[in-house]
């Protein structure tokens, strides 16, 4: 999910706006200075924004402490870094509006309102997980919830959140698709395949780009010989716009125009969240392709949770105390999920045999 050239835009203007064909992972920071029109949000917004990004990053912390312990087995992508482009997403949707993702998809789980509790416990592998500890990290279903799953298989999720969109059509529900996808699965065939069906019955489904700069370890400049994902759909008259991921600000704004234009019956629309990785991209990759210094200037200049707390802080004037509270609760949400997952019973031997088929008269 990445990409390494940098936009020169305003990307919280009312307009899609075109990047510059420039790239490099030095140049990386430059996407997201601030705007000079920046939407703002209200005192109640940043808050709900700041505990919303906040439980994912703990929960992420956890996790790859648990990951480090040997509790959790198998591949575990962090989305710490990425929290404003899932958030500012969700805070644009309505209930109904279904999320599929790709593999580093714990942080859409948590937006979507799933339980930390369950989703811990099917990192380590419990009964109590949401696909009963059998799925792991990548493969959590919640139809309460409508998340329709983090999916391994590069780019297979976009044909499958096309297909849902296909179905909130056909049904006349009024509901969008967000489809996510990763900078690297972009070059996929099935996303074109995706798009051509999409703008050809004016599916109801936003593409959501999430450019973290480096797919699984190489930079966009050297694998995309267009970086500008936002213009992946021009051929099939998709419209796309490049936000600044790093921002709920900026990314709410963006969401709630694609998102209008696809619930009105004006068929898909891409937006490339211009966001940024922290970790490497699975537990077991040392990220080398990238110098210490880039990831700590991205860090300590665009954090995602960092600039709503100075905006509560300064603009809001919201007490230090109050937002020590909020700290300390999500803390204890997320320490609460750990010892579930880490005490609950692994499931039984005869779950082997369950969910292969699906009964079609359940």
């Amino acid at each position: 999910m990445d990409a390494a050239k940098e936009p020169a835009k305003d990307a919280s203007s009312s307009q899609p706006q075109v990047a510059s064909p420039e790239a490099g992972s030095s140049q990386a920071v430059e996407a997201h200075k601030p705007a000079p029109n920046m939407p703002q949000f209200t005192r109640e917004e940043d808050l709900h924004a700041y505990h919303e990004m906040l439980l994912i990053r703990r929960f992420e912390e956890k996790a790859g402490q648990l990951y480090g312990m040997g509790l959790i087995g198998g591949f575990c992508h962090l989305y710490i870094g990425q929290e404003a482009v899932v958030i500012g997403m969700q805070m644009a949707s309505v209930e109904g509006d279904q999320v599929i993702t790709g593999y580093r998809d714990h942080g859409h789980m948590l937006a979507c309102g799933m339980d930390p509790k369950g989703v811990m416990a099917e990192l380590t592998g419990r009964r109590g997980g949401y696909s009963r500890g059998k799925g792991g990290s990548m493969h959590m279903f919640s139809r309460e919830k409508q998340f329709f799953g983090g999916h391994g298989i590069v780019g297979a999720q976009v044909s499958l959140g096309t297909g849902l969109a296909f179905a909130d059509h056909y049904r006349e529900n009024g509901k969008v698709s967000l489809t996510y996808m990763g900078d690297g699965a972009a070059n996929q065939g099935q996303v074109y395949e995706s798009f051509n069906m999409a703008a050809l019955w004016k599916l109801p489904v936003v593409y959501v780009i999430e450019n973290n700069r480096y797919a699984m370890g190489t930079s966009v400049a050297r694998a995309s010989a267009q970086t500008d994902f936002s213009k992946r759909g021009l051929s099939f008259g998709i419209p796309g716009e490049q936000v600044d991921g790093m921002d709920v600000r900026t990314v709410r704004e963006a969401a709630t125009r694609a998102v209008e234009h696809a619930r009105t019956g004006q068929g898909p629309y891409i937006l490339e969240m211009q966001t940024y990785r922290y970790r490497g991209h699975s537990m077991s990759d040392p990220a080398k392709y990238r110098t210490k210094d880039e990831v700590s200037k991205m860090r300590d200049e665009h954090d995602p949770i960092e600039m709503v707390r100075k905006r509560l802080l300064e603009l809001h004037g919201v007490p230090e105390a109050e937002i020590k509270a909020t700290d300390a609760k999500v803390r204890e949400t997320v320490n609460a999920a750990a010892e579930f997952a880490t005490n609950d019973p692994e499931p039984d031997p005869a779950e082997l045999w369950t969910d292969i088929l699906l009964d079609a008269h359940a």
